[in-house]
């Protein structure tokens, strides 16, 4: 655990195309995303096909992205970083998987912190998943949501590359979204496997 908290918590300019599909209520949408992020311009996306229910690409997917690019616009990153300021810790052991468990609690309730576990590479501290419900609820209609987000490195650097959540929508029952990265840059170079 020291390890991974050691390690400077600086965001890494990326490209990359993402897939985002989501369910509840018997729709379903899609959307085939490419998305660019530096430090000076912040997130930047292109929808690049879609299919599917409307309400869900428009009022989901869509929103999601929104969301995403105005929390790095307001400088929040700092702000949800898994870090001493946002989260208190404590070490769990280890699982049947190998992995260093550590229980993550938020230091106040914010929509963009998870109240859950992380679970990190017992040699080295590389975040390899992280789980649990979301600290507050985005809105009132929709409640209980629970993420699951997992890490890879890619080209030596650690990197996002799915997320998946379930919550309640009120008066209309569950909902699912799946979110997956492809990378082609991270740093600006060019990705070597194509991750």
């Amino acid at each position: 655990m020291e390890m991974f908290l050691a390690r400077p918590a600086g965001a890494h300019p990326y490209r990359a195309s993402r897939r985002l599909e989501a369910s509840g209520s018997g729709q379903r949408g899609w959307l085939d995303v490419q998305t660019d992020f530096t430090v000076s311009s912040g997130l930047q996306y292109e929808v690049t096909a879609e299919g599917g229910s409307g309400y869900i690409r428009t009022r989901v997917l869509r929103s999601l992205l929104d969301e995403e690019r105005r929390l790095i616009a307001n400088g929040r990153g700092p702000a949800v970083a898994i870090s001493g300021a946002n989260y208190q810790f404590r070490l769990e052991g280890v699982n049947e998987e190998g992995l260093t468990v550590v229980s993550l609690r938020p230091r106040r309730k914010d929509r963009s912190l998870i109240n859950g576990r992380m679970f990190l590479t017992t040699l080295d501290g590389d975040l390899v998943r992280i789980e649990g419900r979301l600290a507050r609820n985005p809105s009132f209609w929709i409640t209980r949501v629970q993420v699951v987000r997992l890490y890879r490195r890619i080209d030596g650097v650690l990197m996002p590359v799915s997320l998946d959540t379930t919550a309640q929508l009120r008066l209309l029952g569950s909902s699912s979204l799946r979110m997956t990265y492809r990378y082609s840059h991270i740093d600006e170079r060019p990705v070597s496997d194509g991750s």
